[in-house]
């Protein structure tokens, strides 16, 4: 699974810097791949969607965030450790 969600977010971050999933690299920042604030938050809906979970993401101050999107790898890390944290609450 964990090769999806990588897959998944990097389509998702991608499709809102109208870019080819293969130039989102693991180490590119959003800003690097020319992705504002309107559509990191237009990432961060389409990534809640796509799993089914709630990113911890303050919009309105996105360093106070939980959520770190210092790089594609970074949103990557955050969004399979949601996924498994929902994984683990929809078993019990």
């Amino acid at each position: 699974m964990p090769e999806d969600v990588a897959q998944k977010v990097r389509e998702i971050i991608a499709e809102q810097a109208v870019l080819d999933v293969k130039d989102v690299t693991m180490d590119a920042t959003l800003e690097s791949l020319g992705i504002d604030s309107l559509g990191l938050v237009e990432s961060i809906f389409a990534i809640e969607e796509a799993f089914d979970i709630q990113v911890p993401f303050n919009a309105n101050n996105p360093a106070e965030s939980e959520f770190d999107i210092s790089s594609v790898a970074a949103i990557i890390r955050a969004v399979e450790g949601l996924v498994a944290e929902q994984r683990g609450q929809a078993a019990r």
